[in-house]
């Protein structure tokens, strides 16, 4: 019997100087645990005096949450915020009730021309607190926990896994672990979550002896312990958690338990009601709807 519930394949996506292979929501399933959004970035390379310009645009309902393997973010916020993420560093901005963002490559790294791999995720707020004021965290990757096991080292970047805890909040009880494997190396996943998905970003891996095909998610079957197998050197992803507690709308970058909320928001961000960025005066329209 398969280890492996769902099998989700990317869906690439044109955001401008390079293509991300997106996850999730994806027909099968909305969310994993509380991620409902998940991108896979790179590895690009991008030409001299060039790099990535995300504008500014609006967020509800949600926590972003950008994790780099290699390359640089420059993050700006409505909040003032201005932060580079590095490799292994954990940014985590809560929109809440509304937050409007930029990202950028940082001015240095665009002479010689930006580097860029790495996942960005959005995790559904429980209800409880999409009304929640929006906050900014950075945390840089020495603050986080770091795990060996034989050809194994992980690094727990949200909530809880193998007994050590991150220090980033989370809203409901999370999984989000980065796991670096030498070929042969093997990890047993443990059933305490009650959700589970792997994605290997780089390498080739097995579940219970079953092949996974690389950049497709692999969500387990609940309840059942799973054996990860590295055939060579590989890099995994290891989400998940809580459900969300009942259905989201998702519009554009606005998540919302009601439909009320999204057309809220959307109605906010055409009459320019958001907050600004400081410094940055360019933003992203609001796209049309799908009939």
């Amino acid at each position: 019997m398969s280890a492996i519930e769902h099998l989700l394949k990317p869906h690439v996506r044109d955001i401008g100087e390079f293509t991300v292979r997106r996850l999730l929501p994806a027909a099968a399933t909305q969310t994993v645990g509380p991620f409902i959004f998940f991108d896979h970035l790179g590895p690009v390379s991008m030409p001299p005096e060039s790099g990535m310009d995300v504008r500014p645009h609006p967020h509800i309902g949600l926590a972003t949450v950008t994790y780099l393997f290699e390359g640089e973010i420059m993050h700006r916020d409505s909040l003032g915020s201005e932060q580079v993420i590095r490799p292994g560093d954990v940014n985590w901005m809560t929109a809440g009730t509304g937050i409007t963002h930029s990202e950028r490559s940082p001015d240095a790294a665009r002479q010689a021309g930006p580097l860029l791999h790495g996942i960005q995720t959005w995790v559904a707020l429980p209800k409880a607190h999409e009304k929640d004021a929006p906050s900014f965290h950075h945390h840089p990757g020495a603050t986080l926990p770091k795990l060996e096991l034989p050809g194994v080292r992980m690094t727990v970047i949200a909530g809880d896994a193998f007994g050590a805890e991150s220090p980033v909040r989370v809203y409901s009880r999370t999984l989000y672990v980065a796991i670096d494997m030498e070929a042969g190396a093997t990890l047993v996943i443990p059933p305490e979550h009650v959700q589970r998905g792997l994605y290997p970003v780089e390498g080739d891996v097995t579940i219970d002896g079953e092949a996974l095909a690389g950049e497709h998610l692999a969500v387990l079957v609940p309840g059942e312990p799973a054996t990860l197998t590295a055939t060579t050197a590989a890099r995994v992803m290891l989400l998940g958690g809580d459900p969300t507690d009942g259905h989201r709308f998702i519009y554009w970058n606005f998540v919302a338990s009601t439909k009320e909320d999204i057309d809220d928001a959307a109605r906010r961000w055409e009459n320019d009601e958001f907050p600004h960025v400081p410094g940055e005066t360019e933003r992203i329209p609001l796209p049309p709807r799908r009939p």
